[in-house]
């Protein structure tokens, strides 16, 4: 994989790296992870610049994000509530929740899109829901892009600073997502449970 990577951006360069995370946004076959720091890396054995790797990732990562707004537009509350009306009473979803769930998207949408950047694989899919509830559009690229800067700025410096062993950042990284995905694993029964219970 490194080989791989090092090919197409001493290639292609900020083009590269740009047209990666637009992909690993899209559908991720390499987390972004590896490849900010180790674009990060290449900042110091090529050309690259810490600036311009920060700033074509981000590019890339808003360009995917925007991908997949429009499919969650394609997805909006009426098909959602034709979907209930069929399978409604096997998912014990009515028309109200995905109503009460619209409005809360609506109110705490900018946030929520805002923090989620800094979850692996959560980071790309909330563009998703944020199309699906028809959020703003400026909110939602601005929000992104902010969500999306900071968590570029934070891989690529690292990757930068610890050079050829960038390594060990994906791996701390890889603990990370771990924590991540245990604590909204964690959060998602507790909120199952409540659901239900209210049902009952």
């Amino acid at each position: 994989m490194e080989t791989w990577l090092a090919e197409i951006m001493s290639e292609f360069g900020y083009m590269g790296i740009m047209f990666l995370i637009a992909i690993e946004n899209i559908f991720p076959p390499i987390p972004s992870e590896v490849i900010l720091t180790f674009g990060g890396f290449m900042t110091t054995t090529s050309k690259l610049s810490i600036i311009g790797v920060i700033t074509s990732a981000t590019a890339g990562s808003v360009i995917g994000a925007i991908v997949l707004y429009v499919i969650g537009l394609q997805l909006d509350v009426e098909r959602l509530e034709k979907i209930v009306d069929r399978w409604g009473h096997i998912l014990r979803i009515t028309k109200n929740d995905i109503h009460k769930a619209d409005a809360w998207f609506d109110k705490y949408g900018p946030w929520t899109v805002f923090f989620c950047r800094f979850v692996p694989l959560i980071r790309s899919l909330i563009s998703v829901p944020a199309g699906m509830s028809n959020m703003n559009v400026g909110l939602f690229l601005l929000f992104t892009t902010i969500g999306t800067l900071i968590w570029n700025i934070v891989l690529v410096y690292l990757g930068a600073s610890v050079g050829g062993s960038w390594e060990v950042i994906v791996e701390y990284m890889e603990i990370y997502s771990k924590v991540i995905y245990a604590l909204l694993f964690l959060l998602v029964i507790v909120l199952l449970y409540l659901f239900i219970k209210r049902k009952k």
